[in-house]
């Protein structure tokens, strides 16, 4: 009985894990670019009653008998599948239709040469803006990295929009455009950089919807949108949280009731020692 009271007590901890990470996904359910997560449990120790044994030359041979002694959590998944599409008529919001993440990092562009970030951070949410000097940031001011392509080896820099500048657009293949103050031809301001990794569920998520680099993530490839490797990018689009609402409430109630079934072990368990204690009487 006592080993079920523990065994019961483990279960409800890792069903609150559950609830915690349903929540968080509910919480997010309209955070752009947000990715969700789930939850795997794993049993915990065994222990042995009696071991088994083999065929022998008076008996067919035995199994083992092993009680175990509850559960924990197996993993936090990142499920890193794609969020749907929504049109904002924004000129700087942009989507990533395929595979990639947008890197962006803190720096200064101001120095010459100009700084950049030490460590990328990457997101999907591409609600960009403008800050005031015209380099393209996150709302949380990191810097929007581009990739210059025709120098060997390609380089990183930044994505700067002059003063005055109008219609300003996103292409398919990640450039950054605008026609200058006053008119003229069409002008490039940079082509945005798209990150991908081996495992995209290794990376370590950080605050304000963005990523960190991880060894279990491996070595980041850097590229541009070309629509196969890194798929490409849509100009006044967002995409939109990958939550599944009807799956997150069906785990909400598998969460609950699995705390409910556990706390129903405990007391159970309970009255079952109140028994041996009355026993006496």
């Amino acid at each position: 009985m006592i080993r079920g009271m523990y065994s019961a007590i483990s279960g409800l901890r890792t069903h609150q894990t559950m609830l915690d990470v349903v929540s968080n996904n509910l919480a997010n359910v309209n955070t752009v670019g947000y990715k969700s997560s789930r939850v795997t449990f794993k049993d915990q120790l065994q222990q042995t009653l009696y071991g088994g044994s083999a065929e022998g030359p008076n008996t067919g041979g035995t199994n083992s008998a092993q009680v175990g002694l509850g559960v924990q959590l197996g993993s936090i998944d990142a499920v890193m599948g794609d969020g749907s599409m929504q049109a904002t008529g924004k000129p700087l919001d942009v989507a990533i239709q395929g595979d990639g993440f947008f890197r962006v990092g803190l720096g200064d562009p101001s120095t010459t040469p100009a700084t950049m970030p030490t460590e990328m951070n990457y997101t999907r949410a591409g609600n960009f803006i403008l800050n005031d000097q015209g380099y393209l940031t996150t709302p949380e001011g990191f810097y929007v990295m581009g990739r210059d392509t025709t120098t060997t080896p390609a380089t990183d820099g930044y994505i700067q929009i002059p003063a005055g500048a109008t219609s300003m657009a996103v292409g398919t293949n990640g450039d950054v455009s605008y026609i200058p103050a006053g008119g003229g031809t069409r002008t490039t301001a940079g082509t945005l950089s798209l990150a991908k990794f081996p495992n995209d569920e290794g990376l370590l998520r950080l605050s304000g919807n963005r990523w960190a680099a991880h060894p279990s993530a491996g070595t980041e490839q850097v590229g541009t949108p070309n629509g196969s490797t890194f798929g490409t990018t849509i100009g006044g689009t967002l995409e939109m949280s990958n939550v599944d609402l009807a799956g997150e409430f069906t785990s909400m109630i598998v969460a609950q009731r699995g705390f409910q079934a556990n706390s129903k072990v405990i007391s159970t368990a309970d009255e079952m020692l109140q028994e041996l204690v009355n026993l006496k009487r």
